[in-house]
């Protein structure tokens, strides 16, 4: 009988105390809204920034599976120290043949090259593309972006600049809804086009900037530099798919050999352009995401305090305004550590309700944030955690001095409400 008393009676102090903390939180409803609201500002700091987090690392893996462990993409001009008034256009179509001629373990090489805010019309409708795309064949293939419907450029397409295109998943639906546009004449500026394939859905970002990937057209690379006027010798940019990924570190040092072979430059100049890979991609990402938990974390840690010193303060008043309720507690025989865990209950509880409050603003201000294109947000489980276990290590923390001192009180200076 007394081995299960113990444990029976140790529930029973244990919900009375939480009874009696609650009591006390409802008796001082303002006090208790600020503290909630401290902390809420706390938590929804740390889940901005574990949500941000959590959406960085997605939209990395999603890249990178995007871009393919396969493949190099190379860009002309030097990215990491372009000097103002630097050529970027140094990569010619001879450079292309001989690469696809030449280099070791390729099978793909794509050259294309962009012209930017082109307006496309069909029927009635039109549409401002941020970018019309000039590519050779086997421009879907290289990008590993599956076609939803028609086919993708053929040689005999782009040696004889035929007016065809690839459209976008965006650009598609804008200008035929749920119709196909396979088969159908666009107009891309005043150059009648017919579209032979719609590109599937991507969801992602591309070119350097914020507009969608699926928010283009591609036509052959000889269609575009003719229509356009632009450069017939060089492009901007092509892209590479080798076979044995594994090998990608010995593909990119024979890339980068050919092609400064191919541009003749000596032993000490450097390159004049650039190979990106998933890796260096990957590298990149790795660490703005780093720059980005150092940030939010100072925020969130920052708030976090202030959120706790508004609780300790808080609490420090509100057992000075009590000293009478808890000098009768003691006078009849509640002990100290009863005193203490009542306090240290209403902290954590406060701390717990701000957990929730500052949950929803933070995912509010996320979801916010991620529509103005600012963060990538995931919610996860990681946020309903971490948020949690930072709201109840604010209650504990930063209410166990004032616990302490209401524990402390002797009950006869209490009961004279003296200070």
């Amino acid at each position: 009988m007394t081995v299960l008393s113990r444990p029976i009676d140790l529930l029973w102090q244990t919900w009375r105390i939480g009874e009696m903390a609650l009591t006390a939180l409802w008796a001082y409803k303002l006090r208790s809204f600020f503290v909630v609201l401290g902390v809420a500002l706390g938590i929804a700091s740390l889940t901005v920034i574990v949500a941000a987090v959590d959406g960085a690392e997605r939209k990395a893996m999603e890249i990178v599976k995007w871009f393919g462990p396969e493949a190099a993409f190379v860009l002309g001009g030097d990215i990491q120290s372009r000097a103002v008034g630097r050529r970027t256009l140094t990569l010619s179509y001879k450079d292309a043949q001989k690469l696809r001629e030449s280099l070791p373990g390729a099978y793909l090489v794509v050259p294309m090259r962009g012209k930017g805010d082109v307006t496309v019309r069909y029927r009635g409708k039109s549409r401002q593309v941020p970018v019309i795309v000039g590519a050779t064949a086997g421009y879907a293939e290289v990008w590993n972006w599956p076609l939803a419907e028609g086919r993708d450029f053929t040689e005999e397409d782009v040696q004889k600049g035929a007016k065809v295109g690839l459209m976008g998943d965006l650009v598609a639906e804008d200008l035929f809804g749920s119709e196909s546009p396979v088969g159908h004449t666009i107009f891309v500026d005043q150059l009648p086009v017919q579209i032979v394939g719609r590109l599937s859905y991507r969801g992602a970002t591309g070119g350097g900037g914020s507009s969608s990937v699926d928010d283009r057209v591609i036509l052959p690379i000889t269609t575009l530099t003719q229509r356009f006027n632009l450069d017939r010798k060089y492009f901007r940019a092509l892209r590479v798919k080798f076979y044995a990924p594994e090998n990608m570190k010995a593909h990119v040092a024979n890339l980068r050999s050919l092609l400064r072979h191919l541009h003749n430059l000596q032993p000490g100049e450097p390159d004049d352009f650039s190979i990106l890979t998933a890796d260096e991609i990957l590298k990149f990402l790795s660490m703005f995401k780093g720059g980005l938990v150092l940030f939010l974390g100072i925020t969130a840690l920052v708030a976090i305090i202030v959120g706790g010193f508004v609780l300790a303060n808080l609490f420090y008043l509100s057992v000075t305004e009590r000293r009478s309720e808890i000098g009768l507690k003691k006078a009849v025989g509640a002990p100290d550590w009863a005193i203490l865990m009542q306090v240290l209950t209403e902290s954590v509880f406060l701390s717990l309700a701000g957990a929730m409050l500052g949950v929803i603003l933070g995912l509010s201000l996320g979801q916010l944030m991620a529509q103005l294109g600012v963060l990538e947000i995931l919610i996860s489980w990681k946020v309903f955690i971490f948020s949690t276990l930072a709201a109840t290590f604010m209650g504990l923390v930063f209410g166990l001095r004032p616990a302490r001192t209401a524990a402390g009180m002797p009950p006869i200076e209490a009961l004279k409400g003296e200070h």
